[in-house]
């Protein structure tokens, strides 16, 4: 009897409850979709290097997964929540018609084990069919194979899922038995007749309160997103906490401010349902500035981490490509400046032919450094200005650090061989080549301010231009180069030679000599008696690696951020509905003065619109300034292609966070409608 009365409230209650259930399939089906990422990994055709990354994925998404298990339970009980609150009458009559708390709890409890068994089912077919599309994106984050690419299903995955979200099912048994145990029968009649008590906040209090707010808020983000030169550990710290501090003052005040303001606009105010639906509005906030604080700091994740996600894996492809454009490189090193420095010499010694591996033509540059030529020699006065704003500890480095020179003839050489422009030197001049966006900066400040007049190796110069050249000269998944120095071949000292490097492309397959090369590499061995050292870089090595750092981070992005996006749209939908349910003797009235149903809907959907709108805006608006932070502090990466990664963003967020917003402004309508039947 009660398995019939449980099956019977669940069907009528399926299309009041969307979000309930809506909320439950898609949290199931991402957390088997992100878990399930360890059999998709699996049946790719990538060398152990990449395997490396993939398993590095899985460590770090079984340990994220416990995370988002912690939030997606929260949200399941704080939906529970509002299930009990739609019921309240529900329960009153049972208990009128002579049943017990236990048994009203063994309905409960029945209804739960449905829900749960259902969802689990729904969620997990979802899962298995997104989960072939993840796969997709998986090979294509690792630029594997997909020859062995078939159907699979992950045991493994629907294991955890069931596992956790039972655990999450029977808290939330556990909750609703705790509940009804303690609800008395003559609240549960009164709970439709108690409203949420509002109070008259002082508008010159909230117009201060908001005007101070903002400007804690503006100071942080001037501090993090334009002077982060200025900030400690301790005062980025602070930033952050103003931050929270005053996205909570700022919905206090604007739940104040609302309606007083709205009131003002006499003409506004006094059109249609204007003065009903912001008095409903003004209400809902004034009860939710604590969810309405987290919601928008949530939002304001999800969007800083999404876009970070795709940004980063977007610069560093783009980078790598750029940057890597020759088959290997070979550097030759010495602690001591010297005339013999070979780099094809120094392998020969260690039983390594590099020339062998390579096609005729390959490229030989060298750097060489003059022990009197400093960073400090070179920036002078400029160390002091404030505009540069370098701490002790990095103008200690810079001082006492050789700059590294190349002559003119080497370095275009190598340009061509990479297919870079080359460059041009008149009589005396030098150009100075960066691309790490830090010290760019600095150098072009002290260039522009300075001149730029060196001495090197005895002979002065000055700069062809006034700005430092964007270029490289060593190959990198990251721009890298600080500072070279290009000057006139008669310039340099042939024994102060520090490095030499040999740039070439493979004869034969890539793939093979790859192959070759990287296992010769492996024997080679270096004396602990040398002061020399050689090292080996490869640009399908780098690849790879890179390949497998932008796979973890976008999925991590993802994972997170739509478990995010989720949470936020579920707390608003569920908070909404409950207020409908509270609001809908309301509605009725306003049938019975006459007023239209479209007008009535249309003011529902403006108080739902404004009530999603809200902690998005302040929210948008945080990740401007995050992202700029963001960028500020990832140099070396790069946040590239943003417009690319905010749209990407924007249509996942108009996906999910617009779901629930129509779904709720449809089950909500339904929900004041069905009092009037």
């Amino acid at each position: 009897m009660r398995f019939k009365l449980s099956l019977g409230n669940i069907r009528r209650s399926m299309r009041d409850y969307a979000v309930y259930f809506f909320t439950l399939i898609i949290g199931v089906s991402v957390f088997y979709v992100f878990n399930a990422i360890e059999t998709q990994t699996a049946f790719m055709r990538v060398d152990a290097s990449t395997h490396a990354m993939a398993d590095l994925l899985r460590s770090m998404l079984s340990g994220v997964s416990i995370f988002v298990a912690g939030v997606l339970g929260l949200l399941i009980v704080y939906a529970s929540r509002f299930l009990m609150k739609r019921r309240n009458k529900e329960f009153a009559l049972y208990m009128l018609l002579g049943m017990s708390k236990w048994q009203v709890s063994s309905i409960l409890l029945t209804e739960t084990i449905i829900i749960g068994l259902g969802s689990l089912i729904v969620g997990m077919l979802a899962g298995v069919g997104l989960s072939q599309l993840m796969s997709v994106l998986v090979v294509s984050l690792f630029k594997a194979d997909m020859s062995d690419f078939h159907f699979t299903v992950s045991t493994g995955a629907m294991v955890k899922t069931c596992i956790y979200f039972g655990i999450m099912y029977l808290v939330v048994m556990l909750f609703n038995s705790f509940m009804i145990g303690k609800c008395k029968l003559i609240d549960l009649i009164n709970s439709g007749k108690r409203n949420e008590k509002l109070h008259s906040k002082n508008l010159l209090l909230c117009v201060l309160v908001f005007i101070v707010s903002a400007a804690l808020l503006g100071t942080a983000y001037y501090l993090v997103a334009f002077r982060d030169d200025l900030l400690t550990q301790k005062k980025l710290i602070a930033c952050i906490a103003a931050g929270a501090v005053s996205t909570y003052f700022i919905f206090w005040s604007v739940s104040g401010m609302l309606l007083r303001l709205t009131m003002s606009m006499k003409r506004f105010y006094f059109n249609g349902l204007n003065s009903f639906t912001f008095r409903q509005l003004s209400g809902k906030v004034n009860t939710m500035v604590m969810s309405m604080t987290v919601i928008c700091l949530m939002l304001f994740l999800t969007i800083c981490t999404l876009c970070a996600a795709f940004s980063i894996r977007n610069s560093m492809n783009e980078t790598v490509d750029e940057l890597c454009k020759a088959d290997m490189q070979l550097y030759g090193m010495s602690m001591e400046s010297t005339a013999d420095l070979d780099a094809v010499d120094m392998c020969s010694e260690l039983g390594f032919d590099v020339t062998s591996y390579l096609a005729d033509g390959y490229s030989k540059a060298a750097v060489y450094e003059d022990t009197a030529f400093t960073g400090g020699t070179f920036y002078g006065e400029a160390f002091n200005d404030e505009a540069v704003g370098l701490s002790d500890y990095a103008k200690q480095v810079r001082e006492n650090s050789s700059e590294m020179v190349m002559t003119l003839s080497d370095y275009n050489e190598l340009a061509a061989f990479l297919g870079n422009e080359t460059l041009e030197l008149g009589a005396g001049e030098y150009i100075l080549l960066c691309d790490f966006d830090g010290e760019k900066e600095i150098r072009d400040y002290t260039l522009k301010t300075y001149g730029g007049d060196i001495t090197v190796f005895g002979k002065q110069l000055r700069s062809k231009f006034d700005h430092c050249v964007n270029g490289y000269f060593m190959m990198s998944s990251i721009h890298m180069n600080t500072g070279l120095f290009i000057v006139p071949d008669d310039v340099v000292d042939p024994n102060c030679k520090m490095m030499d490097m040999i740039t070439g492309n493979y004869k034969g397959d890539p793939e093979t000599v790859e192959a070759e090369i990287q296992s010769a590499w492996a024997e080679v061995t270096q004396s602990e008696d040398s002061d020399t050292a050689v090292s080996l870089s490869t640009s399908r090595d780098m690849m790879k690696q890179t390949v497998g750092l932008t796979a973890i981070v976008t999925l991590l992005g993802l994972y997170v951020g739509m478990v995010f996006l989720i949470s936020s749209g579920a707390i608003l939908a569920l908070r909404e509905m409950s207020d409908s349910v509270d609001s809908s003797t309301r509605y009725t009235m306003l049938r019975k003065l006459g007023v239209e149903e479209k007008s009535i809907s249309k003011s529902l959907f403006g108080q739902t619109g404004v009530f999603f709108l809200l902690p998005l805006l302040l929210g948008m608006v945080h990740s401007i300034f995050g992202l700029k932070f963001g960028q500020a502090t990832m140099r070396v990466i790069g946040l590239q292609n943003m417009g690319v990664s905010a749209l990407i963003t924007g249509i996942i967020i108009l996906l999910i966070y617009g779901g629930y917003f129509l779904i709720t402004y449809f089950c909500s309508r339904t929900i004041i409608r069905s009092n009037n039947n």
